[in-house]
């Protein structure tokens, strides 16, 4: 039986600032070619009130270097003490962080959750830890052992033969069953803990979907500054204007497209290219009905994650009376966020730039309120099921 993992990233996970394994698969070959050894310490399990999600590592060079962070300070200096140790001893192992109230000094974290780490060494070509690659792209996903024993697999594909072999290597057994489930999770993009059903072993996968895309449809100073904070964040952003006067690439340098065309054609070409789906975001910035009517029409009969429209409300207003009139049914209109973003006072470019991306972050996290922390109750951090709940894959 398959059950969904415990802790999981939503499809297409922006976690700009927050790196994995994933994020660290060159550096750590480069160190390892180097011949020096490195531990990856991974945090596998987080519950409560924690900064940073499941997937987070950061590397320990033998020397102590450290590249990356798992709580924004409160435990690293343990958890390097921590790595250093399991790289001296060559064996993986766990370790739990969390709150202690009667210590204010004790190593844990201040915010009151709790962190579950795996602490896993690495060797160079030759030694234990073993690190096996998979061919074909980058890296799409990590499984690796979260019970102390064997290395890491990196996969390149989820879809190339050897994966079955690969999970051999890293789990002693032969996991052909295990494989085909496991490939469905790296397809759908899950991070958590996986276990063999009858078997003590527990893997620790780490995949990724690609990073969702944001059209902006429009080419002003609202879509360049809303390009460029994008961007920062991970959305793979193209810009598209009828008008090549506004359209231009040195305008939208940080956009992946700019693209001169009308709208609603282009997004109905990427839409049969399979390129506008349940992770897209549409955010229609023209002001102009020739274009914003079209557009709107055809993404609100479409399951996106996000279709947002800027206008003032008697814009608005009138946006709605016209789609009406076009069609579109009340259901399908109550998916259409107008006028665009939160309430904060926004007049600049770059301030509205704010306000729209944040309604998105707090809509793509089903549905946030955007009120003040302070004037909301309950953990700052969404906190998902326990990893006691893992998925389960067939052993054989």
């Amino acid at each position: 039986m398959l059950r969904f993992p415990a802790i999981m990233c939503r499809p297409g996970a922006l976690l700009e600032g927050i790196s994995t394994m994933l994020e660290y698969v060159n550096h750590l070959v480069s160190i390892l070619e180097s011949g020096s050894a490195c531990a990856v310490a991974t945090i596998i399990d987080a519950s409560g009130s924690v900064p940073r999600p499941a997937g987070t590592s950061m590397l320990v060079s033998g020397s102590g270097a450290v590249t990356g962070s798992l709580s924004g300070g409160c435990v690293e200096s343990a958890v390097v003490e921590a790595a250093l140790s399991a790289l001296g001893e060559g064996r993986a192992r766990t370790e739990t962080f969390g709150f202690n109230a009667d210590d204010a000094f004790a190593v844990g974290l201040s915010c009151g959750g709790t962190l579950e780490v795996l602490i896993q060494p690495f060797y160079p070509p030759g030694g234990p830890g073993a690190c096996l690659f998979l061919p074909d792209g980058g890296p799409a996903a990590v499984v690796r052992r979260a019970d102390g024993e064997g290395g890491a697999v990196v996969i390149g594909d989820p879809s190339v033969s050897g994966l079955e072999a690969a999970l051999e290597k890293i789990a002693g057994v032969t996991a052909a069953p295990a494989a085909e489930h496991l490939r469905e999770l790296i397809c759908r993009g899950y991070t958590g803990t996986v276990r063999l059903t009858g078997s003590p072993i527990i893997l620790f996968l780490e995949s990724r979907q690609p990073a969702p895309r944001l059209y902006l449809v429009g080419a002003n100073d609202f879509s360049a500054a809303l390009s460029a904070m994008a961007h920062q964040l991970g959305y793979r952003v193209t810009v598209c204007d009828a008008r090549p006067a506004f359209t231009s690439r040195t305008r939208f340098p940080e956009a992946e497209e700019v693209a001169v065309q009308w709208p609603d054609t282009f997004l109905r070409e990427r839409a049969e290219a399979g390129e506008l789906d349940a992770t897209s975001l549409v955010c229609v910035l023209t002001h102009d009905a020739k274009f914003d009517l079209p557009v709107l029409e055809y993404i609100l009969q479409r399951d996106l994650a996000y279709v947002g429209a800027m206008g003032s409300r008697r814009s608005h207003a009138q946006r709605m009376a016209a789609l009406r009139a076009a069609g579109v049914s009340e259901d399908r209109l109550t998916r259409l966020h107008s006028p665009v973003g939160l309430d904060i006072g926004a007049l600049t470019p770059a301030e509205v730039a704010v306000s729209i991306l944040a309604h998105m972050v707090a809509v793509r996290n089903g549905n946030r309120s955007g009120a003040p922390l302070t004037a909301v109750s309950g953990p700052l951090h969404p906190a998902g099921p326990r990893s006691g709940d893992v998925a389960a894959v067939c052993a054989p």
